[in-house]
């Protein structure tokens, strides 16, 4: 502690002058220790200067140590409050509690270094509470610039987190999500996002939020699929001490914390029928009520709910409650898989490789023919998540501004995904020899095949996507064997 900032004061409370000497031992080098026998002499005492901390018996003449303690929470209620009983008495703990108000309950014999370490806690937590209270008020005086602060800090999240940030080619089947996904933001409706793992069904919803009058308010995030129902319940919903082991201390659930705000509940379809009916309740009455906790708590929250399980199915299957898949998917998106959107490999991985570059130390780097060619001919079955890895894998290795295809993984090289997307008809491996023209015309005979088939071999269609006319198309289909 620095030699121009007081020590703080304790004051000891004990009628046995041997317990007095002992605690003042214990204490003066960090502490200024003022000792009284009783309650008369510490009024006399906290009259007289500021007080950080009292440590009291609980059984002394006259008075005891909580009922003074309650006389100095009413008349010096910054003071920190310590009871030391050689007693285990319930009834006094509880009243030191409820009526005192006191930091802690310490049993005798005590500990030197325990009680020493309690005491600088106590203290530690009185100067903050005093650093807090003078924060409040600094912060009543500035209330305009702390709203401009806010308001500017609000305007960059809207911004960072824009529909048109979630990177895609016009003509994306991402443009009707998005364009949708838009106009029910502004409305107040709960939504249900479905798409395979690593789609970005968190960054849809998270734009949702910033278009949403729910902008100002948090955007709280929680994976179902993560916890056990108990720690759920206890995330979502909140705890008070004790209501479990090792409650120690009352937790505030994400519903309350993202009390005008939304909540995003990822992997909703792997929750229990017990959970589910626990949540439905909430929706439908719009409170909340902590485990062990015997009132509710009104919560105004929006939910966005994901999942890349088919909810309609495992309804069906009695996996998912009816009543609860229709209070949360009032509205309904599919976000589809980058196989079937493989015009936004590029503008992603580029966009990618500007995040992860710098991050990992690395100048700019830019993909080269080669590697654009690798990622266009995969088909992504861990979707724009796999995308990320493979991308930081190939930065971490390769050398110089431009990455070329040797950097990244040989699963990626073959332009295979393992069993699950060999057993697709359009899944074709990369060329593993021949020049570079051989091998982008295979990925060109690919990306044609694949745009195709999207199309259901509408050339029309296929055409305008490819930014090709009807003619070209058609040369290009006989040029690689597609007529048939």
């Amino acid at each position: 502690m620095s030699p121009a900032q007081p020590l703080p004061v304790v004051l000891v409370v004990d009628d046995e002058v041997r317990s007095q000497d002992a605690l003042r031992r214990t204490l003066d080098e960090d502490f200024v220790v003022l000792t009284a026998s009783g309650a008369e002499q510490a009024r006399v005492h906290l009259e007289r200067q500021e007080v950080s901390v009292i440590l009291c018996d609980q059984r002394m003449p006259g008075l005891t140590g909580v009922a003074f303690l309650k006389e100095v929470r009413e008349r010096w209620p910054d003071t920190v409050r310590i009871v030391i009983s050689g007693y285990t008495d319930s009834e006094d703990i509880i009243a030191g509690i409820n009526d005192a108000g006191i930091y802690q309950y310490i049993l005798k014999p005590w500990i030197p270094q325990h009680l020493l370490g309690t005491v600088r806690n106590a203290a530690e937590a009185r100067t903050l509470q005093r650093d807090m209270n003078r924060l409040d008020l600094e912060l009543r005086t500035s209330t305009p610039v702390l709203r401009q602060r806010a308001e500017r800090k609000l305007d960059r999240a809207r911004a960072t987190f824009d529909f048109d940030r979630i990177e895609r080619l016009a003509g994306s089947p991402m443009d009707a999500v998005c364009a949708l996904a838009g106009r029910i933001a502004r409305v107040d409706l709960s939504v249900l996002i479905q798409g395979e793992s690593g789609t970005g069904k968190e960054l849809l919803a998270r734009a949702m939020h910033y278009a949403s009058p729910r902008a100002a308010g948090a955007f709280v995030v929680e994976n179902c699929a993560a916890l056990t129902d108990t720690l759920l319940e206890s995330e979502l919903f909140g705890h008070k001490r004790g209501a479990f082991t090792g409650a120690f201390e009352d937790h505030v659930g994400l519903f309350q914390r993202a009390h005008g705000g939304t909540i995003f509940l990822d992997e909703i379809g792997e929750t229990s029928p017990a959970f589910q009916l626990r949540l439905l309740r909430v929706l439908q009455e719009g409170e909340v009520r902590p485990v062990g906790a015997t009132r509710v708590v009104p919560v105004d929250v929006r939910v966005i709910a994901a999942t890349h399980r088919d909810l309609e199915q495992r309804v069906r299957d009695g996996l998912f409650r009816e009543d609860l898949y229709y209070r949360i998917a009032c509205v309904t998106f599919t976000v589809p898989p980058l196989r079937e959107r493989s015009g936004d490999i590029g503008p992603i991985a580029r966009r990618l490789l500007a995040e992860i570059a710098p991050a990992l130390g690395r100048g700019a780097v830019r993909l080269g023919d080669d590697a654009m060619a690798a990622l266009l001919a995969y088909p992504w079955p861990g979707n724009i998540r796999e995308l990320r890895n493979e991308i930081s894998r190939a930065v971490a290795l390769s050398e110089g501004e431009e990455m070329g295809a040797a950097a990244f993984s040989s699963r990626v090289l073959r332009g295979q995904a393992g069993r699950s997307v060999q057993t697709q008809a359009h899944a074709q491996a990369l060329p593993s020899s021949g020049t570079l023209a051989e091998r982008l015309d295979a990925v060109e005979a690919m990306l044609l095949r694949e745009t195709l088939l999207r199309h259901h071999w509408n050339k029309t269609r296929a055409a305008l996507e490819l930014g090709l006319s009807r003619v070209g198309l058609r040369g290009k289909m006989k040029r690689f064997g597609l007529e048939d």
